[in-house]
Order: structure tokens, then C-alpha cells, then sequence
């Protein structure tokens, strides 16, 4: 009887060891992001012992198949994000992350994030991880690509508990953001997300119009015209 308690308990934590708790991430966002997705990278950088403690757990804990869709998804995203962070703390002072080149690649198509047994890059979680798994435009909404025009850096990390809650916030809140989408019920100027990911948020749905009124405080009539707005590579800060 002892034994099998003893077995149980060993398998208790593992199970609990097996997943990455997002508490670090969490106070480093609360401490260098604002509300509205402004983004200190000196305090960043002033703290980077603590990002780097915390991107060694995401190194040393790659999701497994027993993790729920949440617990993956909310990791993946949060990997996304800190290793943006780290790239960008790491090159500071920069005004733009298009700036970044490594081996001739850009910064989101070098490979430099070891995490378990592959080498990835930041268009690996986004693409591989994140999109060609999860089929959820909402994606697009929580990862941060550390410029002006993307959707804003949560200050919050994702969990698996929130997780929904927060997609759903992000969406809603890029959406209606009168400096990344301008919106009136006959006239739409949206983001470039839009364009670019258009596959992504027509899926299911007639058009962007009909993703975009999932959310719009303001209805768009059918048939309105789209255009798009430059996007603002400007670093987030």
C-alpha cells in the first residue's frame, strides 16, 4: 500500500512539475507594461535576470500532449511575447524591429529560441505552434511583434484558466482602438492584420466585415469598402 502511495504522490509532481506556471512573466508584464501596451524596455532591461529565469522554465518545460489546448496555447503565446521582449532588450536601443538581421534573416525568421529538443524562431510559434494548430484568429491579438501598429502587449501573461476571456478582450479591444482601426458604419480602414491574415478571418464567415461586426462597437454595413492603414513599425514604447 505504502508503495502505491508513493507512487501516486511522484506522479502528482510530475504532473504538476509538467507545466510552466506563468507567475514571472505575469509580475514582469504588471512592472514594464502599461495599460495601453506601452512597453519600458529599460525596465525590461533592468530586470533581465528575471526574464531570463523565467524563459529557462519555458525552455526546460515544452508542452507535452498530456497539457490541455489552453495550457498550450496560453504557453505558446507567452513564449512569443518574452522572447520578443528578449530580442528587443538585447539590441536596445533600436526604433524598429524590422532593423534586426541575423544570418541575413529577419528577426522573426532567425532560429535562436531553444525550447525542449528544437531550435525555433519567432514565425515557428506564431505559424507552426500557434496558427496551423489552434485555427483561432484570435491569435493575432495576442501575440506582440514589439511595434505601435500591432495589438497591444498584454500586462497580464495568458493562462489557461483566463485564456478565452482574454482572446475575446484582446479582439474586442484592437478592433474598436481608433489608432489601429477606423471604423464607421459605411467606411472601414483596418489594420493590415487584416490583409495579410485575411484567410485566417474569413474562415467560416462571408468576409472581414462579418469578423470584424463579431466585435465592432460600431456596425458596418454589408458591402462597405475595406482599406487598409500603414502599419506603424515604430518600437512600442
Amino acid at each position: 500500500m505504502k508503495y502505491f502511495v508513493l507512487f501516486i504522490s511522484i506522479l502528482t509532481l510530475f504532473s504538476v512539475n509538467s507545466q510552466v506556471n506563468h507567475s514571472k512573466w505575469d509580475a514582469l508584464l504588471t512592472a514594464h507594461v502599461s495599460k495601453s501596451g506601452i512597453v519600458d524596455y529599460n525596465g525590461f532591461k533592468a530586470d533581465q535576470s528575471k526574464l531570463t529565469a523565467y524563459l529557462n522554465e519555458l525552455a526546460a518545460n515544452a508542452p507535452s500532449s498530456s497539457w490541455s489546448e489552453n495550457e498550450t496555447m496560453a504557453y505558446w503565446i507567452n513564449a512569443y511575447n518574452a522572447y520578443t521582449v528578449k530580442l528587443m532588450i538585447k539590441n536596445y536601443p533600436l526604433s524598429s524591429i524590422t532593423n534586426l538581421k541575423y544570418e541575413g534573416k529577419s528577426a522573426w525568421d532567425y532560429k535562436w529560441i531553444k525550447i525542449g529538443a528544437e531550435t525555433l524562431s519567432l514565425n515557428d510559434i506564431e505559424h507552426t505552434k500557434l496558427r496551423k494548430k489552434y485555427n483561432d484568429p484570435r491569435i493575432h491579438f495576442a501575440v506582440n511583434c514589439a511595434s505601435f501598429s500591432c495589438p497591444i502587449l498584454l500586462n497580464t501573461a495568458y493562462t489557461s484558466d483566463k485564456l478565452m476571456a482574454q482572446l475575446e478582450s484582446q479582439a474586442r479591444l484592437f478592433i474598436n482602438d481608433p489608432k489601429r482601426n477606423q471604423i464607421s458604419s459605411s467606411n472601414v480602414k483596418i489594420s493590415q492584420i487584416f490583409e495579410w491574415y485575411k484567410d485566417d478571418f474569413t474562415r467560416g464567415s462571408k468576409g472581414v466585415i462579418d469578423y470584424l461586426n463579431k466585435y465592432s462597437k460600431t456596425k458596418i454595413k454589408p458591402g462597405t469598402k475595406i482599406s487598409y492603414l500603414n502599419y506603424n513599425w515604430k518600437l512600442n514604447e
